[in-house]
């Protein structure tokens, strides 16, 4: 048989009422009594009815955290990182059950997930990665984000752009400086002599591809008005795995346009890029630069290692975590905009006196 809240009280020898202060957190309890309790909890294996405890108030302490594939590390350090910053550092707030949910980048998935989460009155929903830029799919998420945030439930888009949602609602968004890292890792390969720059873009029709790859070509515009166009021919859209960058190298490869250097759009891609390089016959740095972007930890480790652009995933993960428990206000317009930062390495050089063609 379940154990009451009423034969924790009992156990404990205090209310029920204080019983059920200490359980839901953000109330003043004395720290022996709040002891107390909790050993009662403990001793008995009281535990509490989250459905019941929903449907008392206006959301449950369920946060769910919407990834695209928590396989890849760019997503699995931003959701470790916040979920491990929801639990509270002391006594004085209740713990969250985070719920990671894999929408593979799916627009469909990542609404029907959002349904759910909306059912089971969830008390924050963090949604992280680049948003799908279609019109349709940009309305839906809109209003049931709209919906959710009326109703109680805080909402924060890391790493995307903002949806159009009245500012009384509890909705944050956290931002990278995509566009200026991409524009400063473009600089740093210009500024060594590379002009005939291969870019692996990600997929088109996403946030994070649009601003990286405006970010890369105004870094080109502004060397030289004419390099975006002839640069056009060096660039592919491809996804963010590793094969995909690795197809996309082959491709350009088969193209046999000349190139100096090769941007990819992540550090996963990049990683692809290289094994195509060596596979035919080209060396890093020496005949191709290559970059990346996201600084995972593994960028550190290859050889060389990658130049690469350092998104601060851990520290947008605890901001995530803040703002969706409430434990930090909201910011002025509810966009925060996280710096990038450019990491020279060895995978980087000025290009040969006279790089033949792949």
């Amino acid at each position: 048989m379940a154990v009451t809240l009423a034969e924790v009280a009992v156990r404990a020898g205090v209310s029920p009422a204080t019983v059920s202060r200490v359980l839901n957190g953000g109330y003043p309890v004395a720290g022996d009594t709040r002891t107390r309790v909790e050993r009662a909890v403990e001793e008995l294996g009281y535990i509490a009815n989250a459905s019941a405890r929903a449907l008392a108030a206006a959301t449950s302490d369920l946060v769910g955290i919407l990834v695209h594939d928590i396989a890849d590390g760019y997503f699995g350090i931003l959701a470790g990182s916040l979920q491990g910053a929801l639990d509270p550092a002391g006594g004085g707030e209740p713990r969250r059950l985070a719920v990671v949910c894999n929408t593979q980048g799916a627009p469909a998935a990542e609404t029907a997930y959002l349904a759910l989460l909306e059912g089971q009155r969830a008390g924050g929903v963090v949604l992280t990665g680049a948003a799908a830029e279609d019109p349709e799919h940009t309305a839906a998420l809109t209003l049931r984000v709209a919906r959710m945030a009326a109703a109680g439930t805080r909402v924060v888009l890391c790493g995307r752009p903002p949806v159009p949602v009245p500012e009384a609602l509890p909705v944050a968004t956290v931002v990278f400086d995509d566009r200026g890292g991409a524009f400063r890792l473009a600089e740093h390969l210009l500024t060594l002599g590379h002009r005939r720059i291969a870019y692996i873009a990600g997929p088109p029709g996403r946030s994070t591809t649009r601003e990286r790859l405006a970010g890369h070509r105004e870094a080109l515009r502004r060397h030289d008005p004419a390099l975006p166009e002839a640069c056009d021919a060096l660039t592919v859209h491809a996804g963010f795995e590793r094969s995909a960058g690795y197809d996309a190298t082959r491709e350009l490869l088969r193209r046999g346009e000349p190139f100096t250097a090769v941007a990819a759009a992540n550090d996963t891609a990049a990683a692809g890029v290289a094994a195509a390089l060596r596979e035919a016959g080209l060396r890093i740095p020496e005949d191709v630069s290559v970059t990346g972007f996201d600084d995972l930890p593994f960028s550190q480790d290859t050889a060389p290692a990658l130049t690469t652009v350092r998104v601060p995933l851990r520290e947008a993960g605890a901001l995530a975590a803040q703002l969706v428990t409430g434990r930090r206000p909201l910011p002025p317009g509810g966009i925060t905009t996280l710096p990038t930062e450019l990491m020279v390495r060895a995978s980087t050089a000025p290009p040969p006196p006279a790089r033949r063609t792949p």
